[in-house]
């Protein structure tokens, strides 16, 4: 029994094998975001400012005013 291969993995086996330079560019867009390599400069994160804590100024809103009764 042969094993069920998808319409789509029967166009992207094709595909490739008509176009062997899409595997060096799928090769280069992982090494950009995988990237491993120890010798790469990279650049400090950015300072992160975190919310302020409980019992500030959460509630600074102005209270509508009511008329006189």
């Amino acid at each position: 029994m042969a094993a069920y291969e998808s319409d789509i993995t029967q166009f992207m086996r094709q595909f490739m094998t008509q176009h062997p330079e899409e595997i060096a560019s799928q090769k280069k867009g992982r090494d950009t975001w995988w990237d491993k390599d120890p010798q790469r400069e990279r650049s400090a994160p950015a300072v992160t400012r975190h919310a302020p804590k409980a019992g500030g100024a959460e509630h600074t809103f102005q209270p509508l005013s009511e008329p006189n009764t």
